[in-house]
């Protein structure tokens, strides 16, 4: 792998979380995630499933981890099952988890080959009144594809029909929701390698260049620097584009007098970085550019204070919503009149601001964690308001990730250039 892991000391803690939230006398199972075909004989690239690589830290295909804390048999309290590598497997794929390797990176110190689970689950399963399975429940997910989970439920409850079974996923919801210190040096990470790539395009960005080339420009700083790549599938929108909330084309030139949005993020570790900024293709804002960004960055700054322990999210969406709708009145993009006839489930500012302004970030880019309980310390947030003008052509978004402190929060992006005076004189330099 190309990141430094981290230490076994948190996976091992983070199992302790877990079987604390587990009922007396049960079996927790988590499966990695399959490697997804393309055409052919094609593959995808492998990406662990991220509740289990959260619990041991394995980033390996064909993965099982069983967990029962209180199993009569202390051997089978924790049991991690890998794939039996040969000396077919070492030449054409390379090397994979030694037994001694698994228990050193997870500090599970029981380690079976994938031949062994039937046998020792079979038994554990004897021994317990429940079971809990795990399945993608984010509230966004649009699962099309059979997963090796949702085949592990099948052929479970097929097995074993009369055991009770739970749920994983709330629990793991509110586990992964608040970070540990290590997964935000993680993360931390992550967004040093996204300012790097920043500013090694500030200084490449000019008219002419096309999108795809100022792609390509981030994902060399980002490989470079022992990252696989991007977060998520980046977008690098000039002008027009930048209006188009998910556009990831990325294809045309970039011209004089446009803005360049570009929402992108590193991956490292497998925990993931979301950035948004935007920048004037020939380093000079307008003084409409600039009146619209500068009001987008103070909806930023004032929506970073609203979020604090105790909050709710709900709450401060709604919050930082009347705070744009005034910078939008200031803009003259609507005015008093549009906010007295407005359709309360469709403000007049979503017209021009119609996403939400923070998701949970971590493991997962939009991460697993509660969107209606209170906010806790060490949840991490993206905070990214944006102003969307098609008619003018213009769209600007700003986005930075702050971890959630007992009194207030620690801006992890505090160091990549976001003041409109500071993103001209880079790109003049």
């Amino acid at each position: 792998m190309k990141y430094q892991p981290l230490s076994a000391d948190l996976y091992i803690r983070n199992r302790e979380k877990l079987a604390q939230k587990l009922a007396k006398d049960s079996v927790a199972i988590f499966n990695s995630n399959d490697i997804m075909p393309t055409n052919a004989d094609g593959t995808m690239r492998f990406r662990q499933n991220n509740d289990l690589f959260y619990l041991c830290g394995i980033d390996q295909e064909e993965t099982i981890l069983l967990i029962a804390p209180d199993c009569p048999n202390p051997a089978w309290r924790e049991v991690l099952f890998l794939r039996e590598t040969n000396e077919h497997i070492a030449v054409w794929e390379g090397h994979k988890y030694t037994k001694e390797e698994a228990e050193a990176a997870s500090g599970i110190k029981n380690i079976h080959w994938l031949s062994d689970f039937d046998q020792i689950f079979n038994s554990v399963m004897a021994l317990s009144e429940r079971v809990y399975l795990n399945t993608n429940e984010h509230l966004r997910a649009g699962v099309v594809v059979e997963t090796r989970d949702a085949r592990f439920i099948k052929s479970c409850k097929e097995r074993f029909p009369l055991h009770e079974y739970e749920r994983l996923a709330p629990i793991m919801h509110e586990l992964r929701g608040a970070k540990e210190q290590a997964e935000i040096d993680q993360l931390q990470i992550a967004c040093d390698i996204t300012e790097k790539g920043f500013r090694r395009i500030l200084n490449f960005v000019k008219p002419g260049v096309t999108e795809f080339e100022i792609e390509a420009e981030y994902l060399h700083e980002f490989v470079r620097n022992r990252s696989k790549g991007f977060a998520y599938e980046p977008i690098i929108a000039s002008g027009a584009n930048a209006c188009v909330l998910h556009y990831i084309e990325n294809s045309r030139p970039c011209h004089d007098g446009d803005l360049l949005l570009m929402d992108v993020g590193a991956e490292y570790g497998n925990y993931n970085a979301d950035m948004t900024r935007t920048i004037p293709v020939n380093g000079k804002f307008t003084e409409r550019q600039k009146a619209v960004y500068d009001a987008v960055l103070r909806v930023q700054r004032e929506a970073m204070n609203i979020l604090r322990p105790g909050t709710n999210i709900q709450d401060y969406h709604k919050e930082v919503g009347l705070i744009m709708q005034s910078e939008l009145i200031g803009l003259g993009l609507i005015d008093q009149t549009d906010v007295k006839n407005q359709d309360p489930k469709w403000p007049a500012y979503k017209k021009y601001f119609m996403h939400g302004t923070s998701h949970h970030l971590g493991l997962d880019v939009h991460d697993v964690g509660t969107m209606h309980g209170p906010i806790t310390p060490g949840m991490v947030f993206t905070v990214e308001p944006g102003i969307y003008i098609p008619a003018e052509n213009l769209g600007v978004r700003l986005e930075n990730n702050i971890v959630i402190q007992e009194n207030g929060y620690f801006d992890l992006m505090r160091n990549i250039p976001i003041e409109a005076e500071e993103i001209e004189e880079l790109m003049n330099s």
